[in-house]
């Protein structure tokens, strides 16, 4: 199973590599014309946003699924990048504020929790990550937060669906949790949802 979950990371790897070159190009082609003055207006507004929006989405995925080798580690700066550029425009604004920076294999765990809660906020909120030593806090808040269901597929409860294209983060997190030997804590407050590991 392992091995096939690496496999699985190193395709995703590849194919966010591959993929973010020529996204990148499409915007800055778009820009070019906007600076030109050959093309403007909001169609090119739009493409230039849904470019960088795609982009971002892109970095983020292969945080999250891609491989994460032994030693190695993320930069703070690149983290916060990409979480702002996904924030920008979405109804979920995410943020890292945690300091340091971590290896791949943490915020590969971290960016996998993200898209865990993002779907406990149907409304939008805000998703805030802290780190206090060793100790990761993902703090989740949004009206009509809907806590219950990503809380079951996170604990794996009996009876919970099998994984689906756009519920795998949860099967993914749990696998790198109890790889791990960690425990995932969770809180709910209010209209709010925190983990913790």
């Amino acid at each position: 199973m392992t091995g096939a979950l690496d496999l699985s990371a190193l395709v995703s790897s590849r194919i966010c590599h591959d993929l973010v070159s020529p996204l990148g190009a499409i915007g800055n082609g778009a820009e070019l014309l906007q600076m030109t003055g050959a093309a403007g207006g909001p169609e090119i507004a739009l493409i230039v946003q849904s470019v960088s929006h795609a982009n971002a989405r892109l970095r983020f995925f292969r945080i999250a699924f891609g491989a994460a080798p032994p030693g190695a580690v993320v930069a703070r700066s690149e983290l916060q990048d990409i979480l702002a550029a996904m924030s920008d425009g979405g109804r979920v604004r995410m943020a890292w504020d945690a300091t340091g920076d971590p290896d791949r294999a943490q915020a590969k765990l971290v960016f996998l929790l993200l898209q865990c809660l993002e779907a406990a906020l149907p409304r939008g909120g805000e998703i805030i990550v802290t780190r206090t030593d060793a100790h990761w806090r993902l703090n989740a808040d949004g009206p009509g937060m809907t806590p219950e269901p990503v809380l079951a597929q996170l604990q794996g409860a009996e009876g919970a669906a099998d994984p689906t294209a756009s519920t795998v983060q949860f099967a993914l997190a749990r696998d790198l949790l109890a790889e791990g030997g960690q425990v995932l804590a969770t809180d709910l407050h209010g209209s709010g949802l925190t983990l913790s590991f």
